[in-house]
């Protein structure tokens, strides 16, 4: 038989995160007590008025169709928070809603990338970036945010990694994994790059509200209206509306790339759920303590994790300012306990101490692991315990 696969899949890197899920449910299915703390998603349910607003909308019959680039009055809603939050201004032909933030940066790769186009990506990163580059006939060039650096990128960094293919650079922030924020000062000289080079700026702001210890966040757009019109902007309610299943998310700037995003939404998705899409409406327009309440949940156990976490020998870990996970780099531990790769390391976390955690290699960082603190604090002191106990056990001076 012919070889059946196009070779654009045959670049893609299997999810490092796989073996350990599917190592963690085999072994909880066997009855074993395994915390997971691989968890991308808060631990909270979507709030009341948005459930609300769901069943009253699919009640009203507003069940089919809705235009490919998103609801007018779920655009308007965008429109409003990203003026009320980020102080930004858009026109509904800037705005594009689609099947979660990870769909939107899927088309926009594919709507903006010539084969061959480089973008530019810093270390760590969430894992899904440099796969959708390579789907869309683009080339990942990698710079590392080092741990000294806040696992950051330099503006000379950027400087010296563009090239005449160079077409876009992304910037997470918050991040994932490390939970690092780009101060305004960072973020202003890597735009001044971005001018300078004549690229476009990526802006993954999906962690925005989870920030703390009286950190903001500051969009890279609201520099100056030069820099918004070099900058897409993509956001959505997964994380701030503990609204992941749902999938919305949206991307917001440059009309000729949000009406091709739109164009090409038309003939894939069609739309994002309609449901969906009126639930978001009520996200964004409705009260919104409860996603005061869960950025102060996450803060409380952040506080109280983190000095545990750090006391943990061969941990070293720099303290998130936002979104929910703790990204320690573990090579002294590995180094003192005999594993020579992140990937057996965490495979044995799981197997004798029953923790799942991800192994920073799937995110370009292979002396790291990423510890989601998207749980209850019982079970997330009762993890440290147990993977204290674990490289205690096996520590060889």
């Amino acid at each position: 038989m012919k070889n059946l696969l196009a070779n654009r899949v045959k670049t893609l890197t299997p999810s490092s995160t796989l073996a350990i899920t599917a190592k963690a449910k085999e072994l909880k299915e066997q009855g074993i007590d395994v915390i997971g703390l691989g968890a991308g998603e808060p631990d909270f349910n979507t709030p009341q008025n948005i459930l609300n607003a769901a069943i009253d909308s699919m009640e009203k019959g507003l069940t089919k169709y809705t235009p490919a680039g998103g609801l007018p009055v779920l655009k308007k809603a965008i429109i409003d928070k990203l003026q009320r939050d980020n102080n930004l201004t858009y026109k509904p032909n800037e705005v594009i809603v689609g099947v979660g933030a990870k769909h939107i940066l899927y088309t926009l790769f594919q709507v903006i990338l010539n084969e061959g186009d480089e973008v530019i990506i810093p270390i760590p990163y969430w894992v899904s970036y440099p796969e959708q580059v390579k789907l869309a006939g683009g080339v990942p060039v990698y710079v590392e945010g080092t741990s000294e650096q806040g696992y950051k990128i330099t503006a000379d960094q950027l400087r010296a990694a563009v090239t005449d293919k160079t077409k876009a650079v992304i910037i997470n922030s918050p991040s994932n994994p490390s939970g690092m924020i780009y101060s305004r000062d960072e973020i202003a000289e890597i735009a001044a790059v971005a001018e300078e080079k004549d690229i476009l700026i990526v802006s993954d702001e999906i962690y925005e509200k989870l920030v703390y210890n009286g950190i903001e966040h500051f969009s890279i757009a609201q520099l100056s209206d030069a820099v918004k019109a070099r900058t897409i902007v993509v956001n959505g309610v997964a994380k701030s509306h503990s609204m992941t299943g749902w999938r919305i998310g949206y991307a917001a700037g440059d009309a000729d790339i949000i009406n091709s995003m739109t164009d090409l939404a038309s003939h894939s998705t069609s739309n994002a759920t309609t449901t969906a899409q009126y639930a978001t409406v009520e996200a964004y327009n409705g009260p919104q303590d409860a996603v005061e309440e869960m950025r102060q949940a996450f803060e409380s156990r952040l506080e109280k994790i983190y000095p545990q976490l750090s006391a943990i020998p061969g941990f070293n870990v720099l303290k998130p300012q936002g979104a929910f996970y703790l990204l320690p780099d573990v090579s002294e531990a590995m180094a003192h306990t005999g594993y020579d790769s992140v990937d057996a390391f965490a495979a044995g976390i799981l197997t004798e101490a029953n923790v799942a955690v991800i192994p920073g290699s799937g995110f370009g960082a292979p002396t790291t692991m990423r510890l989601s603190y998207a749980t209850s604090l019982d079970l997330l002191e009762e993890a440290v315990r147990r993977i204290d106990s674990f490289v205690k056990s096996k520590w060889q001076d």
